[in-house]
């Protein structure tokens, strides 16, 4: 009934003149050109004992690559071949060079630049292929470079042997090494995408760095890329150079970097990068390989396992790369090779402190963080092997979370009731380069308080107040609720009453007075929105984020003894919301909305609260969507072409009514693109590369690195995690990226869009923006888990353990200190109000004991055949919580009696 309409938000969006006429226009410009990998001359196929491997005859690049056990998938873009024929298009087997000799400029090098046949070398047993490149490269070049497709012990191996043929010392700035794989997103259907592409990330790790390459559904085997010979992953770079048309649904490839010294002394030198950025010098005469190799590891979760089956350095990160300052970290190291020395750059920022090896003979380090920014820990192996892990060290969760929630209701504070838009009170956009309001901007909806740019200040603004309320905070916040939400940005009354608006600004110069708009923007094409687009209805979008809002107003007067909020009317409009979304606009309802989850919150207070018929009304509309997505194979699909976003809702409904194969499908979909590598910035960090066009100051494409996905996607990974506690992988990677929302909150407290990953910037976005529904995932997902892992022992992720004998104690450490998961019993207590401040747990007899403060509403959840007693004893409410008084606690503790198979 709702989705009688088939079409495309990239077709909308193509129409509406923002990316039909580049796309097309790029593809035409490229098939024009001459093809100069001459395809006509054939291509060769090879066979290793992983892969079948098709190269170009004339370049000896790759067209295909495929699993043996699927020779029908190909991890290159064939079916792109013909079109990205010619010059300036990278294939693997390329390389690209920066060289100088002396003091000279450096001077940059490819083999795509101006291609010609390579010539051909004779080949050995365990050479599949060989060329002198000379043919294809400057003749100015001082180098001679020869390639080699080969194999070790059957395992496919790519070698560049570089050699001086002159008479001075050639110094290597850069050497890189394209990766390109089929990541083109252009034109495919969700079901396409799913069967024939792939997304990769690096773990830019130095020596123990490597790329994973996934397909879109998640499920079989992922393609690693490993250092093989003198092939330190240092630098992860865009190529920009490359024609390929690049937007949302291609966000372009990148190469890998041994070398980065020239890129660092030039487009580089204004950020700190990940790695010491390092040349490679050749004396005249000399020669040096350079080898990456290519293993198949048997699923994502095994790739630690195949790491450590091909001798590569392992590291995990316990609870992860993000290190709250009052927490204590684990770094567990797995390597063949004993570890000669630890160092840390800055020095002072962490603190690694070697101590007993783990229960699987892992060795376990401490590690503590002392001071607040990022940190580089440098392992040195007996054999030279040199792994860096990545790490950010932030303020504690409280702390980060009660300065954001500051700033946002102080520097983003806008209290202007003269504003011509309505717009005042509120929580409004910031541009924290220039330390001011986002009042305007060409992208209308930046300003106007809804979509995801729009809203996210005061959504983050309202979602902290879930896990640490602040009178002060909250009492702007009823003003902005009452007074600009209700009644401008979502209509109070008519037959479209409780819809909500895409954008309080508009750009309509001859609507508004003079000297409205600010004459140094310039407003024009499709983003400056005009008035009648800026108040349509029927983007469902924006209408979670409404009903977050009004869903906290209820938590805070039901639970937090806010008598002059209504927390009643607060729920019930939390349901109109809901409701109006499906009614009003329902084309977009097809898709799993960002933040969706709130809707199945608000449901779970509608039952608790007995309002049944609203409850049922809400629980029948979501199913009918569920039962929709039910008939999908991917059932997650957008306004865009892919997304990372919707997955979110659909895990959790299809979750809810039961619909496990979907549920399964969007779980193992979110994992092929939340990474679980040893780097603050892409541990967790969920794939999104098109939204600084769409919510950032530095608007380009570009993979962005703890984006609000991030935390989004955190909820259905740790739902599912409580659901299956044997599976840690799925706890590592949910809780890092719950962790990445806090990762780039300033030391001051603003909150940012994401941190840009392009090695020319690494630094967070200056705009605010849609950073506010990432922030909502880390509201609702901030919890501590107490785990026993069988190799590495009890941890606990946002606590610090300690064991005493037979009882485990973990200080809560998590903001609010309101969620508490005991693994070992898949005991899940929550808190509506007051704050669990440590846990004791005794596996043998199965007793819980919780310090509490603070009038405390707690929910226990236990799994079939296991029960719960609290002692003393209470009473369960009708809403479903135990009300536990602060006056009656015996020493704030309480105690529980976990017993059941």
């Amino acid at each position: 009934m709702l989705f009688l309409i088939k079409k495309s938000f990239l077709a909308g969006l193509l129409a509406s003149g923002f990316a039909a006429p580049v796309y097309a226009q790029s593809w035409q410009a490229i098939e024009k050109k001459p093809s100069t990998l001459h395809l006509e001359q054939g291509i060769h196929q090879y066979q290793t004992k992983l892969f079948k491997l098709k190269l170009v005859n004339s370049s000896q690049t790759m067209a295909a690559l495929s699993p043996l056990a699927d020779t029908s998938f190909n991890y290159a873009p064939g079916d792109r071949l013909q079109q990205r024929d010619k010059d300036s298009l990278y294939h693997f087997g390329d390389i690209r060079l920066r060289v100088r000799t002396g003091n000279a400029v450096w001077k940059s090098y490819s083999t795509a630049y101006r291609r010609q046949p390579v010539k051909a070398l004779p080949v050995s047993a365990h050479v599949l292929a060989a060329a002198d490149l000379s043919p294809t490269l400057p003749a100015d070049l001082p180098l001679n470079v020869k390639r080699y497709w080969e194999t070790e012990n059957g395992n496919l191996v790519l070698r560049f042997l570089i050699t001086n043929n002159s008479s001075s010392d050639v110094e290597i700035g850069a050497l890189g090494i394209p990766l390109i794989f089929n990541n083109i997103l252009e034109g495919k259907k969700l079901e396409e995408a799913h069967r024939e592409n792939v997304f990769a990330d690096p773990y830019i790790g130095a020596d123990a760095g490597y790329l994973e390459v996934n397909r879109l559904h998640g499920k079989g085997a992922s393609l690693l890329v490993l250092p093989y010979q003198n092939t330190p992953l240092e630098a992860y770079n865009p190529l920009n150079d490359d024609l390929t048309p690049r937007g949302i649904a291609f966000e372009g490839f990148h190469e890998w970097m041994v070398n980065s010294k020239a890129y660092a002394e030039n487009e580089w030198k204004r950020a700190e990068q990940w790695n010491n950025p390092t040349s490679t010098i050749l004396k005249p005469g000399a020669a040096k390989s350079f080898a990456i190799k290519f293993v198949l590891a048997p699923s994502i979760r095994t790739v630690e396992a195949e790491l450590t089956r091909q001798k590569r350095p392992v590291a995990v990160g316990l609870p992860g790369y993000v290190l709250p300052m009052n927490e204590t970290g684990r770094l567990i190291i797995n390597y063949f090779k004993a570890v000669k020395s630890i160092s840390v750059y800055p020095a002072n920022v962490l603190t690694v402190t070697k101590t007993a090896k783990t229960a699987g003979g892992y060795q376990d380090y401490i590690v503590k963080g002392n001071t607040w920014g990022r940190a580089r820990v440098s392992i040195v192996y007996d054999d030279n092997t040199l792994q860096t892990i990545s790490y950010k060290v932030i303020k504690s969760q409280d702390d980060a979370i009660n300065d954001l929630g500051n700033f946002l209701t102080t520097k983003q504070w806008f209290d202007e009731p003269n504003d011509y838009f309505k717009r005042s009170p509120s929580v409004i956009n910031y541009d924290y380069q220039m330390k001011r309001q986002l009042t305007q901007e060409r992208r209308a909806w930046f300003a106007g308080l809804s979509d995801e740019a729009g809203s996210g200040s005061w959504l983050a603004a309202m979602m902290k107040q879930l896990l640490a309320p602040n009178r002060q905070e909250i009492e702007k916040l009823k003003r902005f609720a009452n007074e600009t939400l209700w009644g401008h940005l979502q209509v109070d009354s008519g037959p479209q009453k409780y819809g909500v608006k895409k954008s309080l600004f508009y750009y309509e110069p001859k609507l508004v007075p003079p000297g409205t708009y600010n004459d140094s923007i310039r407003y024009t094409g499709w983003t400056a929105w005009p008035k009648k687009e800026a108040a349509n209805l029927e983007r469902s979008y924006n209408y979670p984020h409404v009903a977050a809002a009004h869903w906290i107003m209820y938590r805070l007067g039901r639970y937090h003894k806010m008598n002059d909020i209504d927390w009643k009317t607060s729920l019930e409009k939390a349901y109109h919301t809901t409701v109006a979304m499906v009614n009003i606009a329902p084309y977009y309802v097809q898709f799993g909305q960002m933040e969706g989850s709130v809707f199945l919150f608000i449901l779970k207070d509608l039952q608790r609260e007995g309002m049944t018929a609203m409850a049922a009304d809400l629980e029948s509309k979501m199913k009918m969507r569920a039962q929709h997505w039910r008939t999908l194979q991917y059932p997650f699909g957008s306004e865009m072409p892919w997304d990372s976003t919707g997955q979110e809702e659909v895990y959790m409904w299809t979750n809810y009514f039961g619909y496990n194969d979907k549920a399964d499908v969007t779980l193992n979909a979110i994992l092929a693109y939340v990474p679980a590598v040893p780097h603050w910035g892409y541990n967790g960090s969920a794939r999104r590369y098109w939204d600084f066009l769409f919510g950032g100051k530095l608007a380009r494409v570009e993979r962005q690195l703890h984006h609000y996905g991030s935390a989004l996607n955190a909820i259905p990974l740790l739902t599912a995690y409580r659901k299956n506690p044997a599976d840690f992988y799925l706890l590592r990677t949910g809780y890092a990226g719950s962790m990445g929302a806090l990762s780039n909150i300033t030391q001051d407290g603003f909150g940012p869009a994401a941190f840009h990953s392009y090695p020319s910037t690494l630094a967070i976005d200056a705009y605010a923006s849609d950073y506010g529904p990432g922030f909502y995932g880390y509201a609702v997902n901030s919890a501590t888990y107490i785990v026993k892992h069988p190799d590495f022992g009890w941890t606990a992720f946002g606590g610090n353990l300690t064991q005493n004998g037979a009882w485990v104690k973990t200080d809560i450490t998590a903001a609010g200190q309101s969620r508490v998961f005991l693994a070992d019993k898949k005991l899940w207590l929550t808190t509506a109000s007051g704050r669990i401040k440590q846990v004791d747990y005794n596996p043998q007899t199965g007793e819980v004991k919780l310090n509490i403060t603070g009038d405390t509403y707690l929910n226990i959840e236990t799994p079939v055949g296991k029960t719960a007693k609290l002692a003393p004893q209470y009473k369960k409410g009708t809403d479903g919580y135990y009300f536990i008084p602060s006056a009656v606690k015996t020493n704030n503790t309480i105690t529980l009696m976990v017993s059941g198979k």
